[in-house]
Protein backbone atom coordinates (compact mmCIF):
# COMPACT_ATOMS: atom_id res chain seq x y z
CA UNK A 1 0.00 0.00 0.00
CA UNK A 2 1.38 3.22 -1.13
CA UNK A 3 2.00 5.95 1.29
CA UNK A 4 0.12 9.55 -0.01
CA UNK A 5 0.44 12.89 0.83
CA UNK A 6 -2.26 15.13 0.08
CA UNK A 7 -2.27 18.53 -1.07
CA UNK A 8 -5.04 20.94 -1.67
CA UNK A 9 -4.46 24.66 -2.72
CA UNK A 10 -6.57 26.92 -1.23
CA UNK A 11 -6.56 30.27 -3.93
CA UNK A 12 -8.00 32.63 -1.46
CA UNK A 13 -11.32 33.58 -2.84
CA UNK A 14 -14.85 32.23 -2.09
CA UNK A 15 -16.07 29.23 -3.89
CA UNK A 16 -18.51 26.69 -3.76
CA UNK A 17 -16.55 23.99 -2.26
CA UNK A 18 -14.33 25.16 0.76
CA UNK A 19 -10.63 23.95 0.08
CA UNK A 20 -11.40 21.39 3.15
CA UNK A 21 -14.50 20.20 1.26
CA UNK A 22 -12.39 19.58 -1.65
CA UNK A 23 -9.47 17.91 0.56
CA UNK A 24 -12.22 15.27 2.06
CA UNK A 25 -13.26 14.20 -1.29
CA UNK A 26 -9.50 13.80 -2.79
CA UNK A 27 -9.27 12.12 0.58
CA UNK A 28 -11.73 10.25 -0.60
CA UNK A 29 -10.67 9.30 -4.05
CA UNK A 30 -7.18 8.32 -2.52
CA UNK A 31 -8.76 5.62 -0.38
CA UNK A 32 -10.92 4.46 -2.86
CA UNK A 33 -7.25 4.08 -5.17
CA UNK A 34 -5.93 1.70 -2.07
CA UNK A 35 -3.67 4.02 -1.13
CA UNK A 36 -3.38 4.98 2.98
CA UNK A 37 -3.54 8.80 3.39
CA UNK A 38 -0.49 9.78 6.02
CA UNK A 39 -0.52 13.48 5.79
CA UNK A 40 -2.65 16.42 4.44
CA UNK A 41 -1.99 20.29 3.51
CA UNK A 42 -4.04 22.59 2.54
CA UNK A 43 -1.34 25.35 0.62
CA UNK A 44 -2.81 29.05 0.17
CA UNK A 45 -1.48 30.29 -2.60
CA UNK A 46 -3.19 33.59 -4.33
CA UNK A 47 -0.86 33.09 -7.82
CA UNK A 48 -0.40 29.81 -9.35
CA UNK A 49 3.20 29.35 -10.35
CA UNK A 50 3.77 28.06 -13.86
CA UNK A 51 6.93 26.16 -12.86
CA UNK A 52 5.88 24.68 -9.96
CA UNK A 53 1.64 25.49 -9.22
CA UNK A 54 2.76 26.35 -5.47
CA UNK A 55 6.18 28.25 -4.43
CA UNK A 56 9.38 26.36 -4.18
CA UNK A 57 9.64 27.07 -0.69
CA UNK A 58 6.85 25.14 0.01
CA UNK A 59 7.61 22.15 -2.45
CA UNK A 60 11.07 21.83 -0.82
CA UNK A 61 8.84 21.60 2.78
CA UNK A 62 6.72 18.66 0.98
CA UNK A 63 9.93 17.02 0.06
CA UNK A 64 11.19 17.31 3.83
CA UNK A 65 8.09 15.41 4.91
CA UNK A 66 7.80 12.77 2.09
CA UNK A 67 11.68 11.84 3.80
CA UNK A 68 10.49 12.10 7.48
CA UNK A 69 6.87 10.23 7.00
CA UNK A 70 8.24 7.68 4.23
CA UNK A 71 5.90 9.45 1.76
CA UNK A 72 6.22 7.86 -1.89
CA UNK A 73 3.42 9.77 -3.66
CA UNK A 74 2.12 13.08 -2.97
CA UNK A 75 -1.54 13.99 -4.75
CA UNK A 76 -2.11 17.29 -5.88
CA UNK A 77 -5.81 18.33 -6.10
CA UNK A 78 -5.98 20.45 -9.02
CA UNK A 79 -4.57 19.25 -12.56
CA UNK A 80 -1.27 20.20 -12.74
CA UNK A 81 0.74 20.75 -16.47
CA UNK A 82 3.90 18.33 -17.60
CA UNK A 83 6.60 21.10 -16.79
CA UNK A 84 4.82 21.70 -13.12
CA UNK A 85 4.96 18.26 -12.72
CA UNK A 86 8.35 17.29 -13.82
CA UNK A 87 9.65 20.26 -11.83
CA UNK A 88 7.63 19.25 -8.59
CA UNK A 89 8.99 15.33 -8.88
CA UNK A 90 12.73 16.76 -9.49
CA UNK A 91 12.28 18.80 -6.06
CA UNK A 92 10.09 16.38 -3.81
CA UNK A 93 11.79 13.29 -5.28
CA UNK A 94 8.70 11.07 -5.13
CA UNK A 95 6.21 10.16 -7.45
CA UNK A 96 3.60 13.22 -7.87
CA UNK A 97 0.17 12.92 -9.39
CA UNK A 98 -2.83 15.14 -9.72
CA UNK A 99 -6.21 14.79 -9.58
CA UNK A 100 -6.87 13.70 -13.08
CA UNK A 101 -4.65 11.19 -13.20
CA UNK A 102 -6.60 9.83 -9.85
CA UNK A 103 -9.32 9.59 -11.54
CA UNK A 104 -8.42 7.46 -14.46
CA UNK A 105 -6.40 4.98 -11.91
CA UNK A 106 -9.38 4.74 -10.45
CA UNK A 107 -11.02 4.17 -13.48
CA UNK A 108 -8.26 1.72 -15.20
CA UNK A 109 -9.00 -0.84 -11.36
CA UNK A 110 -12.90 -0.79 -12.39
CA UNK A 111 -12.81 -1.40 -15.98
CA UNK A 112 -13.64 -5.17 -16.49
CA UNK A 113 -14.95 -5.11 -19.63
CA UNK A 114 -13.62 -4.31 -23.09
CA UNK A 115 -15.57 -1.05 -23.49
CA UNK A 116 -14.77 0.18 -19.86
CA UNK A 117 -10.89 -0.39 -20.43
CA UNK A 118 -11.24 0.80 -24.08
CA UNK A 119 -12.67 4.95 -22.78
CA UNK A 120 -9.93 4.35 -19.99
CA UNK A 121 -6.96 3.77 -22.29
CA UNK A 122 -8.55 6.30 -24.61
CA UNK A 123 -8.82 8.97 -21.33
CA UNK A 124 -5.56 8.10 -20.25
CA UNK A 125 -3.68 8.77 -23.85
CA UNK A 126 -5.66 12.59 -23.94
CA UNK A 127 -3.93 13.31 -20.17
CA UNK A 128 -0.81 11.89 -21.69
CA UNK A 129 -0.48 13.17 -25.08
CA UNK A 130 0.51 16.96 -23.94
CA UNK A 131 2.31 15.94 -21.33
CA UNK A 132 5.17 13.87 -23.67
CA UNK A 133 7.93 16.54 -23.27
CA UNK A 134 8.75 15.62 -19.97
CA UNK A 135 10.48 13.20 -18.13
CA UNK A 136 9.71 12.86 -14.48
CA UNK A 137 9.46 9.92 -12.03
CA UNK A 138 6.03 9.15 -13.40
CA UNK A 139 6.94 9.17 -16.67
CA UNK A 140 10.38 6.98 -16.48
CA UNK A 141 10.05 4.67 -13.48
CA UNK A 142 8.65 1.21 -14.13
CA UNK A 143 6.55 0.15 -10.45
CA UNK A 144 3.10 -0.76 -9.40
CA UNK A 145 0.98 1.77 -7.85
CA UNK A 146 -1.47 4.52 -8.25
CA UNK A 147 -1.01 6.55 -11.64
CA UNK A 148 0.84 3.74 -13.40
CA UNK A 149 -2.21 1.48 -14.52
CA UNK A 150 -3.62 0.88 -18.25
CA UNK A 151 -1.37 1.96 -20.84
CA UNK A 152 1.56 1.31 -19.27
CA UNK A 153 5.30 2.52 -19.43
CA UNK A 154 5.90 1.23 -22.58
CA UNK A 155 3.38 3.56 -24.70
CA UNK A 156 5.11 6.40 -22.86
CA UNK A 157 8.43 5.62 -24.77
CA UNK A 158 6.85 5.63 -27.95
CA UNK A 159 6.61 8.71 -30.24
CA UNK A 160 3.73 11.06 -30.68
CA UNK A 161 2.70 10.16 -33.56
CA UNK A 162 2.12 6.28 -32.65
CA UNK A 163 0.07 7.94 -29.90
CA UNK A 164 -2.42 9.63 -31.86
CA UNK A 165 -2.42 6.58 -34.17
CA UNK A 166 -3.22 4.67 -30.82
CA UNK A 167 -6.00 7.38 -30.15
CA UNK A 168 -7.82 6.88 -33.49
CA UNK A 169 -7.75 3.50 -33.50
CA UNK A 170 -9.62 3.33 -29.69
CA UNK A 171 -12.18 6.11 -30.90
CA UNK A 172 -13.20 3.78 -33.96
CA UNK A 173 -13.45 1.11 -31.29
CA UNK A 174 -15.88 3.42 -28.97
CA UNK A 175 -17.62 4.27 -32.56
CA UNK A 176 -17.90 0.27 -33.41
CA UNK A 177 -19.53 0.25 -29.66
CA UNK A 178 -21.46 2.80 -30.29
CA UNK A 179 -23.08 1.82 -33.67
CA UNK A 180 -24.09 -1.57 -31.36
CA UNK A 181 -25.76 0.68 -28.53
CA UNK A 182 -27.65 2.20 -31.82
CA UNK A 183 -28.94 -0.72 -32.72
CA UNK A 184 -30.32 -1.95 -29.25
CA UNK A 185 -31.53 1.46 -29.03
CA UNK A 186 -33.37 1.07 -32.08
CA UNK A 187 -34.65 -2.46 -31.32
CA UNK A 188 -36.25 -0.95 -27.81
CA UNK A 189 -37.90 2.20 -29.47
CA UNK A 190 -39.59 -0.11 -31.83
CA UNK A 191 -41.39 -2.26 -29.35
CA UNK A 192 -41.28 1.31 -26.84
CA UNK A 193 -39.23 -0.12 -24.55
CA UNK A 194 -38.80 3.14 -22.47
CA UNK A 195 -35.28 3.35 -20.98
CA UNK A 196 -34.68 5.01 -17.56
CA UNK A 197 -31.11 6.11 -16.95
CA UNK A 198 -30.07 6.01 -13.90
CA UNK A 199 -28.25 9.07 -12.63
CA UNK A 200 -26.22 10.72 -9.81
CA UNK A 201 -22.82 11.63 -8.05
CA UNK A 202 -20.28 8.86 -7.52
CA UNK A 203 -21.29 6.84 -4.56
CA UNK A 204 -25.04 8.26 -4.03
CA UNK A 205 -26.03 4.35 -4.44
CA UNK A 206 -27.22 4.41 -8.17
CA UNK A 207 -26.38 0.75 -8.36
CA UNK A 208 -28.32 -0.20 -4.90
CA UNK A 209 -31.42 1.41 -6.26
CA UNK A 210 -30.95 -0.96 -9.45
CA UNK A 211 -30.66 -4.21 -7.26
CA UNK A 212 -33.67 -3.41 -5.21
CA UNK A 213 -36.05 -2.61 -8.36
CA UNK A 214 -34.46 -5.66 -10.60
CA UNK A 215 -33.21 -8.15 -8.18
CA UNK A 216 -29.56 -7.74 -9.98
CA UNK A 217 -25.97 -8.19 -7.98
CA UNK A 218 -24.73 -4.88 -9.60
CA UNK A 219 -21.57 -4.98 -7.60
CA UNK A 220 -21.96 -1.97 -4.92
CA UNK A 221 -19.32 -0.62 -2.26
CA UNK A 222 -19.02 2.54 0.00
CA UNK A 223 -16.24 4.00 -2.02
CA UNK A 224 -16.08 6.16 -5.40
CA UNK A 225 -16.65 5.27 -8.62
CA UNK A 226 -17.32 1.77 -7.41
CA UNK A 227 -19.25 1.02 -11.08
CA UNK A 228 -17.84 2.04 -13.96
CA UNK A 229 -19.24 -0.29 -16.76
CA UNK A 230 -22.39 0.29 -17.91
CA UNK A 231 -24.88 -2.06 -16.85
CA UNK A 232 -28.84 -2.68 -18.18
CA UNK A 233 -31.63 -4.71 -16.54
CA UNK A 234 -35.02 -4.86 -17.57
CA UNK A 235 -38.18 -4.17 -15.29
CA UNK A 236 -41.62 -5.05 -15.09
CA UNK A 237 -43.41 -2.62 -13.61
CA UNK A 238 -47.29 -3.24 -12.10
CA UNK A 239 -49.05 -2.12 -14.74
CA UNK A 240 -47.17 -5.05 -17.13
CA UNK A 241 -44.93 -2.27 -18.56
CA UNK A 242 -41.56 -3.25 -19.17
CA UNK A 243 -38.90 -0.81 -19.50
CA UNK A 244 -34.76 -0.86 -19.51
CA UNK A 245 -32.71 0.34 -16.26
CA UNK A 246 -29.26 1.65 -17.00
CA UNK A 247 -26.96 2.00 -14.48
CA UNK A 248 -24.60 4.95 -14.87
CA UNK A 249 -21.00 6.19 -13.90
CA UNK A 250 -21.05 8.32 -11.09
CA UNK A 251 -20.38 11.94 -11.44
CA UNK A 252 -18.32 13.91 -9.97
CA UNK A 253 -17.38 17.72 -9.07
CA UNK A 254 -15.43 19.22 -11.77
CA UNK A 255 -15.09 16.34 -13.61
CA UNK A 256 -12.11 16.61 -16.72
CA UNK A 257 -13.60 17.86 -19.55
CA UNK A 258 -11.64 14.69 -21.32
CA UNK A 259 -13.13 12.17 -19.06
CA UNK A 260 -16.82 13.09 -20.03
CA UNK A 261 -15.52 12.92 -24.12
CA UNK A 262 -13.88 9.44 -23.43
CA UNK A 263 -16.67 8.11 -21.84
CA UNK A 264 -19.75 9.38 -23.93
CA UNK A 265 -20.08 5.56 -25.27
CA UNK A 266 -21.31 5.09 -21.81
CA UNK A 267 -23.09 8.19 -21.50
CA UNK A 268 -24.76 7.66 -24.63
CA UNK A 269 -27.66 6.18 -22.12
CA UNK A 270 -27.98 9.28 -20.68
CA UNK A 271 -28.36 10.64 -23.85
CA UNK A 272 -30.57 8.73 -25.45
CA UNK A 273 -32.97 7.69 -22.20
CA UNK A 274 -36.40 8.71 -22.14
CA UNK A 275 -35.96 9.13 -18.57
CA UNK A 276 -33.57 9.96 -16.03
CA UNK A 277 -33.61 8.80 -11.77
CA UNK A 278 -31.06 10.64 -10.27
CA UNK A 279 -30.44 9.04 -7.03
CA UNK A 280 -29.12 12.15 -4.28
CA UNK A 281 -27.30 11.01 -1.37
CA UNK A 282 -29.21 12.87 1.17
CA UNK A 283 -27.20 12.24 4.20
CA UNK A 284 -24.52 14.01 2.48
CA UNK A 285 -23.45 17.27 4.05
CA UNK A 286 -22.74 18.82 0.06
CA UNK A 287 -25.43 16.90 -1.47
CA UNK A 288 -27.20 20.01 -3.00
CA UNK A 289 -23.51 21.17 -4.61
CA UNK A 290 -23.61 17.07 -5.86
CA UNK A 291 -26.72 18.25 -7.47
CA UNK A 292 -25.38 20.85 -9.13
CA UNK A 293 -22.35 18.90 -10.55
CA UNK A 294 -24.37 16.58 -11.69
CA UNK A 295 -26.10 18.93 -13.75
CA UNK A 296 -22.99 20.45 -14.76
CA UNK A 297 -22.69 17.26 -16.57
CA UNK A 298 -26.13 16.71 -17.92
CA UNK A 299 -25.67 19.89 -19.68
CA UNK A 300 -22.32 19.10 -21.03
CA UNK A 301 -24.21 15.64 -23.03
CA UNK A 302 -27.07 18.54 -24.04
CA UNK A 303 -29.34 16.50 -21.59
CA UNK A 304 -30.31 19.34 -18.64
CA UNK A 305 -34.18 18.91 -20.24
CA UNK A 306 -35.20 15.18 -20.41
CA UNK A 307 -37.61 14.38 -18.05
CA UNK A 308 -36.22 13.58 -14.38
CA UNK A 309 -37.29 11.93 -11.35
CA UNK A 310 -35.24 13.00 -8.13
CA UNK A 311 -34.57 10.35 -5.63
CA UNK A 312 -33.12 11.26 -1.72
CA UNK A 313 -31.52 8.45 -0.79
CA UNK A 314 -30.00 7.22 2.42
CA UNK A 315 -32.68 8.95 3.86
CA UNK A 316 -32.85 6.57 6.40
CA UNK A 317 -28.96 8.01 7.58
CA UNK A 318 -30.89 11.68 8.68
CA UNK A 319 -32.19 11.23 11.94
CA UNK A 320 -33.80 14.93 12.12
CA UNK A 321 -37.14 14.26 10.43
CA UNK A 322 -37.39 18.03 9.66
CA UNK A 323 -34.41 18.20 7.83
CA UNK A 324 -35.77 14.96 5.68
CA UNK A 325 -38.73 17.38 5.13
CA UNK A 326 -36.86 20.04 4.23
CA UNK A 327 -34.63 18.32 1.83
CA UNK A 328 -37.44 16.56 0.19
CA UNK A 329 -39.37 19.87 0.11
CA UNK A 330 -36.32 21.71 -1.48
CA UNK A 331 -35.14 18.77 -4.50
CA UNK A 332 -39.11 18.10 -4.65
CA UNK A 333 -37.79 14.16 -4.90
CA UNK A 334 -38.85 10.91 -3.17
CA UNK A 335 -37.22 10.58 0.28
CA UNK A 336 -35.92 6.71 0.31
CA UNK A 337 -33.78 3.86 1.82
CA UNK A 338 -32.76 2.08 -2.03
CA UNK A 339 -30.37 -0.19 0.65
CA UNK A 340 -33.38 -1.18 3.28
CA UNK A 341 -36.14 -0.71 -0.19
CA UNK A 342 -37.65 1.73 1.82
CA UNK A 343 -39.98 3.89 -0.87
CA UNK A 344 -39.66 2.19 -3.86
CA UNK A 345 -43.18 2.05 -4.09
CA UNK A 346 -43.55 5.55 -4.46
CA UNK A 347 -40.81 5.77 -6.93
CA UNK A 348 -42.70 2.70 -9.02
CA UNK A 349 -45.66 5.08 -9.00
CA UNK A 350 -43.92 8.10 -9.85
CA UNK A 351 -42.38 6.19 -13.38
CA UNK A 352 -45.98 4.56 -14.23
CA UNK A 353 -47.70 7.88 -13.49
CA UNK A 354 -44.59 9.03 -16.52
CA UNK A 355 -45.16 5.96 -18.57
CA UNK A 356 -49.03 6.51 -18.71
CA UNK A 357 -48.63 10.03 -20.70
CA UNK A 358 -47.46 7.83 -23.46
CA UNK A 359 -49.48 4.91 -23.30
CA UNK A 360 -52.96 4.63 -25.26
CA UNK A 361 -56.45 3.69 -24.60
CA UNK A 362 -57.60 -0.20 -27.14
CA UNK A 363 -60.84 -1.10 -27.48
CA UNK A 364 -60.60 -4.12 -30.07
CA UNK A 365 -61.98 -7.12 -31.26
CA UNK A 366 -59.78 -9.80 -32.17
CA UNK A 367 -60.63 -13.44 -33.81
CA UNK A 368 -59.13 -15.99 -31.87
CA UNK A 369 -57.01 -17.65 -33.90
CA UNK A 370 -54.85 -14.71 -34.16
CA UNK A 371 -52.49 -15.87 -31.22
CA UNK A 372 -50.04 -14.20 -32.67
CA UNK A 373 -51.78 -10.43 -31.75
CA UNK A 374 -53.09 -11.72 -28.69
CA UNK A 375 -49.97 -12.28 -26.86
CA UNK A 376 -48.64 -9.25 -28.41
CA UNK A 377 -51.19 -7.42 -26.33
CA UNK A 378 -50.33 -9.61 -23.60
CA UNK A 379 -46.98 -9.11 -23.40
CA UNK A 380 -46.73 -5.35 -23.92
CA UNK A 381 -50.55 -3.92 -22.31
CA UNK A 382 -52.35 -3.37 -19.44
CA UNK A 383 -55.29 -5.49 -19.81
CA UNK A 384 -58.35 -4.20 -17.98
CA UNK A 385 -61.23 -6.02 -19.79
CA UNK A 386 -60.62 -9.74 -21.55
CA UNK A 387 -64.01 -11.41 -22.43
CA UNK A 388 -64.91 -14.39 -25.22
CA UNK A 389 -67.42 -13.50 -28.06
CA UNK A 390 -68.14 -15.64 -30.37
CA UNK A 391 -64.98 -16.68 -32.37
CA UNK A 392 -63.21 -13.23 -31.23
CA UNK A 393 -61.72 -11.94 -28.55
CA UNK A 394 -62.58 -8.42 -26.90
CA UNK A 395 -59.87 -6.76 -25.20
CA UNK A 396 -59.49 -3.42 -23.16
CA UNK A 397 -56.39 -2.53 -22.55
CA UNK A 398 -53.90 0.29 -22.42
CA UNK A 399 -50.61 -0.01 -24.63
CA UNK A 400 -47.59 2.51 -25.43
CA UNK A 401 -48.89 4.68 -27.79
CA UNK A 402 -45.99 3.34 -31.10
CA UNK A 403 -47.68 -0.01 -29.98
CA UNK A 404 -51.25 0.74 -31.20
CA UNK A 405 -50.82 1.15 -34.90
CA UNK A 406 -48.74 -2.82 -35.11
CA UNK A 407 -51.71 -3.81 -33.25
CA UNK A 408 -54.21 -2.90 -35.49
CA UNK A 409 -51.83 -3.62 -38.75
CA UNK A 410 -51.73 -7.26 -37.22
CA UNK A 411 -55.54 -7.60 -36.63
CA UNK A 412 -56.09 -6.05 -40.48
CA UNK A 413 -53.22 -8.29 -42.13
CA UNK A 414 -55.28 -11.45 -40.31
Amino acid sequence: MEKALLITVDPGFREEWTPEEKAEELKELVISSGAKVINEEIVKRSEISPALYIGKGKAEEISDICAEMDINVVVFNNELTGTQQKNLEEIIEVKTLDRTQLILDIFARRAKSNEGKIQVELAQLLYLLPRLKGEGILLSQLGGGIGTRGPGEQKLEVDRRRIKARITKLKEGLESISTQRETRRKKRYDFSLLTAAIIGYTNAGKSTLLNSLTGSDVITEDRLFSTLDPTIRAYILPNKQKIMLSDTVGFLNELPHHLIESFKATLEEVIEAGLLIHVIDASHPKCVQHKKAVYDVLMELGAEHKPIIHVLNKIDKIDNEKEAERLSQEFGGIPMSALKKIGLERLIDRIVLFMSDIMADINIYIPQHNIKAINFIHEHAQIFKKEYIGDKVYIEAQIPSRLKPIVEKMIETQ
